[in-house]
């Protein structure tokens, strides 16, 4: 049976604008031998191309290779619900050609589903392994992503992918289809958590369709168009180690480090040692932000993790309502593997992963057992970590408690940051509410008015957003101790001690605290607007919100009764919501 292809989409808006594709990952490194040499797009006739469907799309062992091509599935009435602008710029899109997509809904909607395809673009899925939930599973790869290509925007380049465009080779027992509730959680989340500075994939496009995917019930599908510069991934790495493939394994490394570190590698050390270092401090660096965004990813296995150090693969992903170091945001996670305090451990046994294949380059036998000298210095690379990550940490959370740098971080995390923490962990207090309200503290302890009247106030609004069963008197005299006999001394100390300066403390504060964060509870009230309400404006009016006005207290009038209810307390129905990998 020959496979039916997308035909080439030339219609407005995409004629003009046209996308410089520049695919050089499918250019320069090994692809699936069963599959023709040729691009499938560059065969066709008649929409249709000589290869057997099940080639593309029945799932089966790949070796020798980092990519296969892909042939996006067809897709009942897709329709364009979200273009975001910000990601349109990423390819190098303008303004005038964000508004043609817009006023072009229909054939934008048949781009980014999959269902026509763009002049240049030779989709591929990636070819890669990885530890799930601690177990090797071997060979895993891109089970419902496909990449359309590689855009170069003029300065840099992004990969597109559409998630939920179909099978793969690597789709094992799955459908490769996406629903539209994950879909809205997943493109709204990505532009969220850049707007909170934590490094992250992009989102392009939100489009629904009318397919029917079978989950635990029957639901409506969608397909989300996403960007990174890169989607390699650890398990990218240790697929082809652990078949012994070291010359995969060298020219997928020499890639990576030729586009994405050239500049960051100091040739006089080993090049595979030195990009695991990189990759160490970006990994650090990404899980410090989460863990001050109180953001909890809930599946760190190894193909989730990024050789970038950018967060992808968004499923059971939560922010944290109460500030709870155990919290597990994952139903398929029982045993707390991926809890929100595991994080920054999980990191490390996960680079520890990436460091075995990398530690097979630097000699000059990969097959032998890495060398003395290796050993020490990929031992050394690695424990690198827990310092890179406790200065991040420590860096990020002094800000949004307006410490200065000029001060001892270290003495500052004993003596005020961890305090603080303890406090809303025995009260069980609203963490994102928290430290948002930690902005106005720095006016009330300069104020000429009753201080210790306004701080038990503070105290009081804090409790409303805590768990009454953990509370009693001295946890609210404890907090107050706290802001008049810890925190207000260390501003003082730097220099905060009239209004002007708490002012302008506050406000540099506010930059660092959101009002505004894609809780369990809120994504369930977008998807429910956007998909059961079939209100789908929402998801632009949300993306607004958990974007631009993410910092800001005041926001435009359209967004004002949205902002006001997300900012509240957390609703009871929306309480201990979890969700699970097949989300």
């Amino acid at each position: 049976m020959t496979t039916r292809i997308p035909p080439l989409e030339s219609a407005e808006p995409w004629s003009r604008p046209a996308l410089r594709f520049a695919d050089s990952f499918t250019r320069e490194l090994p692809g699936d031998s069963a599959m023709p040499t040729t691009p499938p797009y560059e065969m066709q006739s008649d929409g249709e191309i000589p290869v057997s469907e099940s080639v593309f799309r029945m799932s089966r062992s790949v070796r020798g290779a980092l990519w296969s091509w892909a042939v996006p599935a067809e897709h009942d009435n897709a329709r364009l619900v979200s273009f975001c602008k910000s990601g349109a710029h990423l390819l190098g899109l303008t303004s005038e050609d964000y508004n043609d997509v817009l006023r072009n809904p229909q054939s934008a909607a048949a781009v980014w589903s999959g269902n026509k395809r763009l002049p240049g673009s030779n989709p591929w899925a990636h070819c890669y392994g990885g530890h799930q939930f601690g177990v090797w599973a071997d060979q895993l790869g891109d089970g419902r992503a496909i990449s359309l290509g590689q855009v170069d925007n003029g300065d840099d380049t992004w990969e597109v992918q559409l998630k939920g465009a179909g099978r793969t080779p690597y789709s094992r027992f799955a459908d490769g289809f996406a629903v539209r509730r994950s879909s809205i959680r997943e493109y709204l989340v990505a532009e969220h958590m850049s707007a909170l500075g934590v490094p992250t994939s992009r989102s392009l496009s939100l489009v629904f369709t009318d397919r029917v995917v079978e989950r635990e019930e029957p639901e409506l599908g969608a397909v989300v168009a996403r960007l990174a510069q890169s989607w390699v991934r650890f398990g990218s790495f240790e697929l082809p180690a652990s078949r012994g493939d070291f010359k995969l394994l060298r020219e997928l490394a020499d890639y990576v480090i030729q586009n994405y570190y050239p500049e960051e590698l100091d040739q006089t050390q080993s090049k595979y040692i030195r990009l695991l270092q990189c990759v160490i401090e970006r990994t650090a660096g990404m899980v410090a932000a989460w863990q001050t965004a109180g953001f909890c990813h809930g599946v760190m296995n190894t193909d989730n993790m990024s050789i970038l150090g950018l967060t992808i693969d968004y499923g059971p992903f939560a922010f944290l309502d109460a500030y709870d170091p155990d919290f597990i945001c994952n139903h398929s996670d029982p045993a707390g593997r991926y809890a929100f305090n595991e994080q920054p451990r999980v990191a490390l046994w996960n680079l520890v992963r990436l460091a075995g294949p990398l530690s097979r380059l630097v000699d000059a036998d990969p097959t032998s057992d890495a060398s003395a000298e290796t050993l020490e210095a990929v031992t050394q690379a690695l424990s690198q970590f827990s310092s890179v990550y406790s200065r991040k940490y420590a860096g990020i959370m002094c800000r949004k408690l307006g410490l200065a740098p000029d001060h001892d971080n270290g003495d500052d995390m004993a003596n005020v940051v961890q305090p603080f923490l303890d406090l809303l962990e025995r009260g069980h207090t609203d963490y994102t509410f928290a430290m948002r309200s930690i902005c106005d503290v720095p006016q009330l302890l300069t104020t000429s008015g009753d201080t210790e009247l306004l701080l038990k106030r503070h105290v009081n609004s804090l409790a409303e957003r805590s768990d009454c069963n953990r509370l009693d008197s001295k946890w609210q005299e404890d907090m107050r101790s706290f802001f008049s006999d810890v925190y207000g001394p260390r501003l003082a100390a730097q220099g905060v001690t009239d209004q002007q300066a708490a002012l302008s403390l506050s406000a540099s504060m506010q930059l660092a605290n959101p009002c505004h964060v894609l809780r369990n509870w809120v994504a369930q009230d977008i998807i429910e607007q956007a998909d059961e309400k079939g209100n789908v404006a929402y998801v632009d009016q949300a993306l607004e919100l958990l974007t631009t006005y993410a910092f800001a207290g005041n926001v435009p009038e359209h967004l004002k009764e949205m902002a006001e209810r997300y900012a509240g307390p957390v609703p009871k129905w929306g309480e201990g919501l979890q969700c699970s990998c097949s989300s």
